[in-house]
């Protein structure tokens, strides 16, 4: 298996890990935890138990690890000694992560720094520490049992990213990650607000995320949308240039330079959420008619700014429309569904921050619609005025 290739490469570039492995403890990886099993210990009634101790993983680059800090998870219950009382000296208390081995259920953290230090030096010291303190009992009451089995255990990863991500597993929010794990992401148009929308959900891990744009990519371009530019990237089509940008950071990234159309279907086959990020009414009108036809849930952001008196000012919007009541909503016509004869003579006002900001909105929406962050007043519309940095919501039908 691929993860159980990267423990070996791991432990094969990190003295402490291998020292682990040497002297017989049952080392796996769980995502971005390293896990130690087998572990002996007495429960309240002086019965033998087996644990695992769990402890966060700082991933440094493809072969380098370090801690995070002296704390570590524990599948089990509470470990006691000889005479029936807790063991002592074990800060933190009951809680549960999310792991992805369905035998391994976190019951609890624990919190036990070496008091000459204040630090431990390495995963092998750490880990050391409280193997002692929790199987010393254990083994003194059963000679036999030992926490050094030398078994082997699947290293479990199912992760869309081609690098740890580390920062669920510090945040300890893998639980909420793990709602977007079977999303498959449209996201129709990669101008400025598309382009950052497309940022954000790279590093969602969501399963597959189909960007639609047959424009290509000039200088302008550059001067609203994230990244750095890159004088080989001009002159491209925009997704052939999002998808070499972005495919070292992940799997499951489809680019692809085309227009979404009303007989687009195929296109959108298997789409479970959207994202329409066009300028033009009629594409808009086409697109929006196509999602709800399709029954696919989405989200229409889009801008309308201005220069007057010397400054800029002008609204955002942000639109989710539902399944059950996007037909309501789009014919509120809360966005342009046309073009105008003097459209073509319109400045289209458009700026980096804006299109991060509207962005934002849209994706801090989407997350909210799939129970990532609360949702208290369940806006379907929401317009930000720029002026007086005000967001207006609508929530009734």
């Amino acid at each position: 298996m691929e993860w159980n290739l990267q423990l070996r490469r791991l432990v094969s570039h990190n003295d402490d890990l291998k020292k682990l492995v040497d002297k017989g403890y049952a080392v796996a990886l769980d995502s971005n935890h390293l896990v130690i099993r087998d572990i002996p210990y007495l429960d309240q009634d002086g019965a033998l138990k087996t644990g695992a101790i769990v402890s966060k993983l700082n991933i440094i680059d493809e072969y380098h690890v370090s801690q995070v800090d002296h704390q570590i998870f524990f599948c089990g219950s509470h470990p006691h000694e000889l005479n029936g009382k807790k063991i002592a000296n074990l800060g933190g208390g009951a809680m549960t992560i999310k792991l992805l081995s369905p035998d391994l259920l976190v019951e609890r953290s624990f919190s036990n720094k070496p008091t000459a230090t204040g630090a431990y030096t390495d995963h092998f010291e750490k880990i050391e520490n409280y193997v002692a303190l929790f199987s010393g009992p254990a083994i003194e009451k059963y000679p036999d049992v030992t926490p050094y089995t030398f078994k082997e255990y699947d290293s479990i990863n199912d992760s869309v990213f081609k690098f740890s991500d580390t920062l669920t597993s510090r945040a300890e929010i893998g639980d909420l990650a793990s709602k977007f794990k079977d999303d498959i992401i449209a996201i129709i148009g990669l101008g400025g607000t598309g382009s950052y929308i497309l940022d954000f959900l790279v590093k969602t891990p969501v399963k597959e995320i189909r960007g639609f744009d047959y424009d290509s990519y000039h200088v302008h371009n550059a001067f609203r949308s994230p990244g750095t530019l890159n004088a080989d990237d001009l002159g491209k089509r925009k997704a052939e240039v999002y998808q070499s940008r972005y495919e070292g950071f992940r799997s499951g990234l489809k680019m692809e330079p085309e227009f979404i159309m009303s007989d687009s279907e195929e296109d959108l086959k298997d789409v479970t959420f959207a994202f329409v990020c066009v300028d033009k009414g009629a594409s808009r009108a086409a697109i929006t008619e196509l999602l709800i036809k399709m029954s696919i849930p989405f989200i229409d952001v889009g801008m309308g700014l201005q220069r007057d008196n010397g400054s800029i000012g002008g609204m955002i919007r942000t639109t989710y429309y539902p399944v059950a009541e996007a037909q309501k909503i789009a014919d509120k016509k809360l966005a342009p569904m046309a073009d105008y004869p003097d459209d073509e003579y319109r400045t289209n006002i458009q700026i980096s921050e804006l299109n991060a900001l509207n962005a934002s909105m849209a994706v801090l929406k989407y997350k909210q619609v799939r129970g990532f962050y609360s949702d208290k007043d369940s806006y379907y519309n929401m317009l930000f005025d720029i002026n007086d940095c005000k967001n207006i919501g609508e929530n009734e039908y």
